[in-house]
């Protein structure tokens, strides 16, 4: 073999890299500004671009000494750096979420191990006072060797951390050549068991530093504050000898508020600032720090603040906060998870416009430079080391139980003394590369690892080595239950997926510990639902500090365009893998290119930073609560409202200066509006918030969330839906004629035929025009949503996707100038009894006007319903739709705070959400009317109980069936779906069971509606 095994040596994680230190870059002199522009550093030599790249099935087919001066790599190919080789034809993608993509064999990894051969050629210009030349790498995937001229320079792993090299004995002037090995597998891969796609390559960027023969290793910033006066401590280390020092520290204007100069006392420099500006995510003050050695200046930057627990309550400088927070992977579908800095600016920007203010790195440290644009945004983040070993919890066991379970799964990997100085390792190079970030509020030692002395030893040096900041640990959870562990070094009790009758319990256990969510509400596909409700529990209880939804974004990989110009994005399985986990890394707030889910949007309004939580009609005034933690609200935003009756503005206004009382954090004022009510009508109130000045990353008069209050009149029906509701029907002249199967209507501008073996319409036509494509249906079904994954297989062994009306006795009646026909029917599917019992009365008018009431009955022995309604297939050309209710976007009974009621007109192709795993999606509910007309027909349906509609080119046949979104095909129909209801949206692909009061659990129920046909002429429906 070409190199020495160290990719299965426990414990050779490294050769000749340099110990762990703090992030940052070096120049000449301070007069460089390299936050985000580090390249301008005269002492960084980035060595990015284009390299030559041979791929390998095995490490045993690598026979040439490629690393060799003057080896031929004319038959090499080029690949980018940094990048994934999946991405760019090499190996194949692999998406597996818990199980290891491998045997479960450690330290061992198959045999035949895939790698990549890279050559670089570079040109490097020494400097004189900066003699000395470091290597580093911030990212490779899973390990790799290194030559630099043809000498061996060393060995790393840690797919994201940083490793560096020191290169001055083997770097020239001139022309040099870089040759790197990187291995797909290693023993370290059993700790990078992450929710991802698996990728392998220099996937973060590389370049050499130049520094002097003497100068500052590392440093590390804490910062404390006490009456007023902040003190500042900088621990120094140094290359060689200790040397003085000039460190200054300015503010954001540029002044100086505090410097030292001379030898460190005891290898530390301190500060004192009077009346600091203290950092928080809501105002991200930073000061400027400078360090000074003569050959070199070291900038960087610094919050002043702490965080701290009191009483099982988390404080941000004094100050109790709560994170609204979400899991983030780097992932991109282009470029998989090699992320620029544009990349990582676009998702902030993204989450800030969403009032997301927390990003848990999931599960595993980001590019350094992602920190400082959270320091300069404002986001608190759990920074979590790169360790997960999820996959030794799939073990083959006999006898399984969760006792014996526990105990095997910590045995093999987190209380494996074998696996302690990898453990530590990683933590150590979490800790020590982000210490001086203080949007870092809390240290995570990854996730799902189950629990042991690895773990132990972890905390322990973490607490030790770093005070100044949290700790945290969901898998400490999952612990052997007959052996003793150490849990005093975790600070957090944290869950993932609880549900709110389980966080409220743990609010009333006698511990310290505060309870936070580090995942909650499964973002997959159409979700997540009930983010109200986990709003509710953390506000209303001190020691839940809040959570982090699970996911950012979908990950998927972008496979061009169909002939019609559709995206195409895949995922588990679609590479021929195994094993694989299917669609479930598609379970993100955006789409894999970031544009917002649904649930984003539901997100943003769920936590907006200002509520009205009352309104005093008689008084117009409302009581107003600010969510901020650091911000008086009149400072931040300004306020907007409208009054609309049944879609209508009647009036508007905004909240001027003078008008606006203090809104301080945490606290509430009453704000007295002026505006009249409508006598009749459905209206409603509603409040924006708007920013009122410019930041980092929102502009002036962005919408930070809305709110909705219904005001009360002398009729508060929406006079559109009752003026189709009461008109009276005028005497009409049917001829009625019944055979064995079917009654067939006649009226005068309508002719419908009514099945009584279904005991719904069969045909219905109008000005002579087909308003049905095909029968009309009773629909119990809907195309199962992601969060529906468990629930599914219930409906399915009830056979509600089977399920079809059943009539058993009609009868019809001429009454009061109307048909009146009534039919006893059911529900039913083969092999299964009777699903649902409906009596159901149909009375038509002499125009053609429908109305239905269906009473409902269901079998107790059947699980909650999907959904409840009729299902009608219009025409194709009926596609354009207008409605009151609440839009525009889709909505459900648990997922409508992104919602607000108005009358709303879009197209059906509009309507459609487009999840790339095809499901249930856009429904509107809460409706008083809806019209969808098109060609020469229109039709209304409208009630006096408010219901849920479904409008789609797509059946929910074509949606339940295909995989991907980019596979659908129009029915070549529109299909209306007329609910009385759904069932709610959850998370249950990996969270809780969906709450009762959202189940359609209903065992007796009645919907009625009345269904309207109308012809359209010269551009106007009659």
């Amino acid at each position: 073999m070409i190199v020495p095994r160290h990719y299965e040596n426990l414990h050779l994680l490294h050769e000749n890299t340099m110990p762990h230190r703090a992030y940052y870059i070096p120049a000449s002199t301070a007069q460089f500004d390299l936050t985000d522009k580090r390249e301008n550093s005269d002492r960084f030599c980035l060595l990015n671009g284009n390299w030559k790249f041979r791929y390998y099935d095995s490490i045993y087919d690598v026979k040439e000494e490629f690393y060799l001066e003057g080896f031929d790599t004319s038959k090499f190919n080029e690949i980018p750096v940094p990048g994934c080789f999946q991405s760019y034809g090499y190996d194949k993608h692999q998406y597996t979420n818990t199980k290891y993509p491998f045997p479960m064999d450690p330290p061992y990894v198959p045999a035949e191990n895939p790698c990549g051969a890279y050559v670089h050629h570079f040109v490097y210009k020494r400097e004189d006072e900066a003699p000395r030349a470091y290597l580093n790498f911030e990212g490779v995937d899973s390990c790799f060797y290194v030559w630099l001229n043809g000498s061996y320079v060393g060995y790393s792993q840690v797919s994201h951390g940083t490793s560096e090299f020191d290169v001055t004995g083997v770097i020239r002037e001139g022309d040099n050549t870089l040759s790197v090995l990187v291995l797909k597998w290693c023993d370290g891969s059993y700790l990078e068991d992450q929710d991802k796609f698996r990728m392998t390559g220099i996937f973060r960027d590389v370049y050499l530093l130049k520094r002097p023969e003497e100068g500052i290793f590392d440093y590390f910033l804490t910062t404390s504050v006490r009456n007023g006066q902040a003190h500042v401590e900088a621990a120094i280390t140094f290359s060689g000898k200790e040397i003085p020092v000039t460190a200054t520290v300015t503010d954001r204007n540029g002044s100086t508020v505090a410097r030292k100069e001379g030898y460190p006392a005891e290898g530390k420099i301190e500060f004192d600032i009077e009346n600091p500006v203290l950092w928080n995510a809501e105002n991200p003050y930073l000061y400027t720090v400078i360090f000074e050695t003569g050959q070199e200046a070291i900038v960087d930057r610094m919050g002043i603040r702490e965080i701290a627990i009191r009483d099982g309550v988390v404080y941000l400088n004094g100050e109790k906060i709560k994170f609204h927070g979400v899991n983030r992977h780097d992932s991109d579908p282009v470029t998989g998870f090699t992320i620029s800095l544009d990349q990582m600016k676009r998702d902030l920007r993204l989450m800030k416009r969403h009032n997301v203010n927390a990003i848990r790195t999931s599960h595993y440290p980001n590019a350094p430079q992602f920190y400082q644009l959270c320091d300069e945004y404002g986001f608190y983040v759990i920074d979590e080391a790169d360790n997960e070993s999820h996959g030794t919890g799939y073990i083959y066991m006999e006898t399984r139980t969760t006792e014996i379970w526990r105990d095997r799964w910590n045995r093999a990997i987190a209380d494996n003394p074998e696996f302690t100085e990898a453990t530590v390792d990683r933590t150590k190079l979490l800790v020590e590369r982000d210490k001086n970030r203080p949007c870092v509020v809390i240290w995570s030692m990854g996730n799902e690892c189950a629990y042991g002395c690895t773990f132990e030893a972890a905390l322990s040096w973490t607490k030790s080595y770093d005070p100044t900041r949290l700790t945290h640990y969901e898998g400490a959870r999952y612990r052997a239950v007959d052996k003793t562990y150490d849990f005093s070094n975790i600070d957090l009790f944290s869950r993932m997926y609880p549900s709110l009758e389980e966080i409220i319990e743990y609010t009333k256990r006698e511990t310290a510990k505060p309870f936070i969510l580090c995942e909650y509400s499964h973002a997959m596909g159409n979700g997540p639902g009930d983010l109200e409700g986990y709003f509710q529990v953390f506000e209303q209880h001190d020691r839940v500090c809040g959570g982090f939804v699970w996911e950012w974004c979908d990950h998927a990989i972008y496979q061009g365009r169909t002939i019609d110009g559709k995206p195409m994005y895949l995922y588990g399985g679609d590479h021929g893998e195994y094993p694989h986990d299917g669609n479930f890394c598609m379970d993100g707030l955006v789409y894999p290119d970031r544009r917002p889910h649904t649930g984003l949007m539901e997100f943003k309004n769920v936590n907006r930073p200002v509520r009205a939580v009352s309104f005093d009609q008689e008084k117009k005034e409302l009581t107003l609560h600010n969510y901020l933690h650091f911000t008086n609200f009149k400072e931040y935003g300004y306020i907007a409202y409208e009054v609309t009756c049944d879609g209508e503005l009647k009036s508007k206004g905004v909240v001027g200066e003078a008008d606006m009382p203090e809104l301080v954090p945490g606290q509430e004022c009453r704000l007295p509006l002026n505006f009249e009510v409508p006598q009749a009508g459905k209206c409603y109130l509603k409040v924006s918030y708007y920013l009122k000045e410019s930041s980092a990353l929102l502009e002036a008069g962005s919408l930070l969330g809305f709110d909705e209050i219904l005001l009360k009149n002398e009729d508060m029906r929406n006079q559109t839906a009752a003026a189709f509701l009461d008109a009276k029907e005028k005497d009409g002249l049917f001829e009625v004629c019944e055979d064995d199967r079917y009654i067939h209507i006649n009226g005068k501008s309508f002719f419908y035929t009514y099945s009584k073996l279904t005991g719904t319409f069969r045909k219905m036509n109008f000005e002579n025009h087909s308003i049905l494509e095909r029968p009309m249906e009773i629909n119990i079904w809907r195309a199962p949503t992601d969060n529906d994954s468990d629930i599914k297989n219930k409906w399915m062994e009830a056979h509600y996707h089977r399920a079809s009306s059943r009539g058993y006795e009609t009868r019809w009646e001429e009454k009061e100038g109307c048909i009146e026909i009534s039919t006893v029917m059911s529900m039913v599917a083969a092999p299964v009894q009777r699903i649902l019992m409906i009596d159901a009365l149909w009375t038509i008018g002499a125009d053609g006007t429908l109305s239905g009431k269906l009473d409902v009955k269901r079998d107790k022995e059947f699980p909650e319903l999907p959904r409840f309604g009729l299902r009608l297939f219009l025409s194709e050309q009926m596609d354009q739709v207008t409605y009151f209710g609440l839009g525009p976007v889709e909505n459900y009974i648990d997922k409508k705070n992104a919602s607000y009621h108005g009358l709303f007109s879009s197209s059906v192709k509009e309507m459609h959400e487009d999840y790339l795993r095809p499901q249930e999606n856009g429904s509107r509910s809460d409706c008083d009317f809806v019209t969808i007309e098109g060609g020469s027909l229109s039709i209304t349906v409208a009630a006096d109980k408010a219901f849920s509609f479904h409008a789609s080119e797509y059946t929910q046949e074509e949606l339940t069936e295909k995989s991907h979104n980019y596979e659908l095909t129009p029915s070549g129909f529109t299909e209306f779906c007329v609910d009385y209801r759904q069932n709610g949206i959850g998370s249950e692909s990996c969270g809780p069971e969906l709450r009762k009061e959202f189940m359609f659990v209903e065992e007796e129920f009645t919907f009625e509606f009345k269904m309207v046909p109308g012809s359209k002429r010269n551009g106007s429906v009659k």
